[in-house]
Parts: C-alpha cells; sequence; structure tokens
C-alpha cells in the first residue's frame, strides 16, 4: 500500500520535492525520460491554463441551464475592488468555478483528480503561482507532487464519488491542491503533508448528491469552496500548525467513511440536496 509518509521521509532524506520523489519514481515505471514527463505535465498544465480562461469570459454554459456565467461574476466584482476576502482568495474562487463550468459546458479539462472535482487544484494552482512568481519550472514539479499524493489516495482509498461520496472527489483534490500550495510557497514535503492532512480532515464525510444526476449542482461550487480550505490549510501549515492525525491515516478514514455511507449518498442522486423539493423540480423539467 503506497503511503505518502514514505514519499515525504524520501524526499527528507534526499533533500528533494515530493513531486521530485515521484517523477523519479515514474521515470523508472513507465521507462520514460524526466523531460518527457515534463513535457506531458506541462501539456497538462496549458489546458487547466486554458480552461480557466475559458470560464472567466462568461460564455461557458451547461446544457441543462443550471451552470453558466458564475465564474465571471466573481472576477467582475473582484476587478472592481469589492472583494470581501482579498484578491487571492478571490481569484481562486473565480478561477475553481471557471473550469467547473468548463467541464460542465463539455469543455476540456484536466481531471483531477476527477472530472467534477477539476477546478480545485487549477484554481490554487495558478493563483500561488501569480502570488509567488513562480517558475514555470517549479509549477509542473508542484503538479508531480499533488499527483503523488492523488496516488496515495487512489491506491489507499479511492476518488469516486460513487464509491466514497464527495470528500473522496473535492476532498482529494483539495488536499492535493494544499500539499501543492505549500510547495510552491517554498514551504518543507512534512509541511504540504500537514496542509494535505488538515485539508482532508474538513471535507470527511461530505456526501455526492448530485441533483437531477448531473455534476452541476452542487458540484461547481464545491470546487470554489475546496479551493479557499485549501488555501486556509497551505496558510495554517506554513506558519507552522500541524495535523494531530497524519495524512496517511486521514486517507483511511475518509476510507472507512466511504464504506460507511449509504448508496443514497454516493451519486445515486437518492439523498441530500438531490431529493430536496427544489431539486426535485429540477429534475422533473428534465424528464
Amino acid at each position: 500500500m503506497l503511503s505518502y509518509e514514505d514519499l515525504v521521509v524520501q524526499a527528507e532524506k534526499k533533500n528533494l520535492k515530493v513531486g521530485e520523489i515521484i517523477i523519479l519514481d515514474q521515470m523508472e515505471q513507465l521507462e520514460q525520460t524526466e523531460a518527457q514527463l515534463r513535457r506531458r505535465m506541462s501539456e497538462n498544465l496549458q489546458v487547466m491554463r486554458d480552461s480557466v480562461a475559458s470560464g472567466l469570459t462568461g460564455e461557458r454554459k451547461s446544457l441543462s441551464g443550471l451552470i453558466g456565467g458564475d465564474a465571471a461574476k466573481v472576477e467582475a466584482r473582484r476587478l472592481r475592488g469589492e472583494s470581501l476576502v482579498g484578491e487571492t482568495v478571490s481569484k481562486a474562487i473565480a478561477r475553481a468555478l471557471s473550469v467547473s463550468e468548463v467541464n460542465a459546458s463539455m469543455g476540456k479539462i484536466v481531471a483531477a483528480p476527477t472530472a467534477g472535482s477539476s477546478g480545485v487544484l487549477p484554481a490554487v494552482l495558478l493563483t500561488v503561482e501569480e502570488l509567488y512568481q513562480a517558475a514555470e519550472k517549479d509549477v509542473i514539479t508542484a503538479l508531480f507532487t499533488s499527483a503523488g499524493l492523488g496516488m496515495v489516495i487512489a491506491d489507499r482509498a479511492n476518488v469516486s464519488g460513487a464509491e466514497g461520496g464527495c470528500q473522496a472527489e473535492i476532498g482529494s483534490a483539495t488536499a492535493m491542491a494544499a500539499a501543492m500550495a505549500v510547495e510552491l510557497a517554498g514551504g518543507t514535503p512534512r509541511a504540504g503533508a500537514h496542509a494535505a492532512a488538515i485539508a482532508l480532515k474538513s471535507m470527511l464525510g461530505l456526501v455526492c448528491d448530485p441533483v437531477a444526476g448531473l455534476v452541476e449542482v452542487p458540484c461547481v461550487k464545491r470546487n470554489a469552496t475546496g479551493a479557499t480550505l485549501a488555501l486556509a490549510a497551505a496558510e495554517m501549515a506554513l506558519a507552522g500548525v500541524r495535523s494531530a492525525i497524519p495524512i496517511d491515516e486521514v486517507i483511511d478514514t475518509m476510507e472507512a467513511i466511504g464504506r460507511q455511507m449509504p448508496c443514497s449518498l454516493r451519486e445515486t442522486a437518492q439523498g441530500g440536496l438531490a431529493v430536496t423539493p427544489t431539486a426535485r423540480r429540477i429534475h422533473a423539467d428534465f424528464l
């Protein structure tokens, strides 16, 4: 069974980033050069940039009509200097909504780790990149760090809403984004692990309850809250705040909670928000 603690220990011993440990591992597993791996990840990064830009135009609408234009609204408020939460958080919110709206409108995104949670990671990544003026090489390495955590989560638990609820999708994305943000901000691998644990702990038990069975409501806005939570977890870890429960144990706990969830709360649209009176009316409109 994979362990994020093992990755952190390797990184500490070799004085490397977790992302660099993952690159070395993938070079061996996939029999590819570092340049080849970085080129492939660079392509993913470009898709992330493009999806953020596309959604911020406000022109992406889902076929259902439930989703579209919210990213542009948040961005416009920020540009008017009216943000309640400040530039960094406001940008992350708008970008998370943006990518999620592109996904809901059948646009091209990077599943990170899933399509339904695709807005969290790019929102945090591009916002922290901009804030710290990070070099693209470091941004790509940070993506490998988040991918490493995603691999551990997929191995120890899962990243499927149908299996583990939304904690497995938005929760996993939030943890991955938090670890990545710490790294880009100059934090240690150990601090990144604490950030991931803090982030995922805050998502435990989150149900998957898509209205009308669509990956739109409440999924899109959960991406935005996941991005802000990732930033909060990273901020705490960078300040020296530690998680009492290690990240591997938090992941194992998420898996256990997912098994305990009733089927109605795991992407079946048979429970949670999906069965509210309003949700039922929305669903009826599509029948």
